[in-house]
């Protein structure tokens, strides 16, 4: 009896310490199984942190100082804060650049700049760049109110309606009896439709006092322009100036009253006092330009995409413009504002 209960005891204690060497080795396996998804976890959290951020600006040309000077603002802002930078430039073709939001949409930016190529007709890739949750900055070049309101995060750009109407009373004071006047549009880009509505603003109550003898799209360009302003010098020998939306426009206008021998005789008035315009400015070719400030708008975009987080207290952001004079225009000639 004494020796069945013996064994009993022995075997009880050995199970009892089996049991509590299993207990040990699960409870181990349990603690590496932990310990490794937290170290895991860990890893995860830093690479979130330590992953380089990526910019995307999607210009409607480089073809242009105004453009190409926001580009190099915006790599020297993204180099300098170690975040990786493109440019996709599509030239004024709307349909490429449709195909360059869809490409940023699957491309996991961390932000994407956008000035568009027609303000109406970027809505399905500005749709595909939402629902993929990356914030989207309007800058310089308004999309219609309705794609702002439902897909942008912030838009920023020069006060163009400003710019127009600084530019139009200065028009209006050197002819207060009223002039001919042909202007030179771009009417498929917002921020030019607000310059000629800001311009007709600016001529003030006595615009009955001022004609109207031609409207036409000069494309912003100053090929363009130059053909259109030959043919407008042709048809109006009495013109007494030209409002141009920006200074390739107005760069071309200047050239045709150059051809046609009535510098002196022809004013220009510019809206951009690129480093082009202030020259012009300088050589007499321009009589007035209005300043925009494309250095100013990709800084401030970039800023609000570092440090909003998607979200931004103001959905549009004006900056001012002024009348650029001849002492500015010497102090600042190789650049933009």
């Amino acid at each position: 009896m004494k020796k069945r209960t013996r064994m009993y005891v022995m075997s009880l204690v050995f199970g009892m310490a089996l049991g509590a060497l299993v207990g040990c080795s699960s409870k181990q396996d349990s603690n590496n199984e932990s310990s490794s998804k937290v170290s895991e976890k860990a890893q995860e959290n830093s690479d979130k942190n330590t992953a380089k951020k990526s910019f995307v600006f999607c210009t409607n040309t480089l073809n242009n100082s105004f453009q190409s000077s926001m580009d190099a603002k915006f790599k020297e802002l993204c180099d300098k804060n170690g975040i990786a930078y493109t440019c996709l430039d599509p030239d004024y073709d709307l349909n490429k650049q449709l195909s360059q939001l869809s490409d940023c949409a699957n491309s996991g930016y961390d932000a994407v700049f956008v000035i568009p190529v027609d303000s109406s007709g970027i809505t399905a890739g500005l749709a595909e760049i939402s629902d993929a949750k990356i914030p989207i900055y309007n800058v310089d070049t308004a999309v219609i109110e309705e794609d702002m309101n439902k897909y942008v995060t912030q838009f920023v750009g020069t006060n163009a309606f400003m710019a127009g109407e600084l530019v139009g009373k200065q028009l209006a004071s050197k002819h207060p009896d009223g002039a001919k006047i042909a202007i030179l549009d771009f009417p498929s880009n917002e921020s030019c439709v607000d310059r000629v509505n800001g311009f007709m603003k600016g001529l003030g109550e006595q615009k009955d006092k001022f004609t109207i003898v031609a409207q036409q799209d000069g494309g912003a360009a100053l090929d363009k322009s130059l053909g259109l302003a030959e043919d407008i010098l042709t048809a109006n020998s009495d013109l007494d100036a030209f409002f141009c939306i920006n200074d390739p426009s107005a760069l071309g206008a200047a050239a045709a009253i150059k051809a046609s021998n009535k510098k002196g005789k022809v004013e220009v008035y510019s809206i951009d006092a690129s480093p082009e315009g202030k020259q012009a400015l300088l050589d007499g070719d321009f009589t007035a330009v209005a300043a925009q400030v494309p250095l100013q708008i990709a800084e401030h975009a970039f800023n609000e995409a570092m440090n909003g987080e998607g979200k931004s207290s103001e959905k549009k952001v004006y900056l001012d413009s002024h009348l650029v004079d001849k002492e500015e225009a010497e102090k600042t000639l190789k650049d933009w504002q």
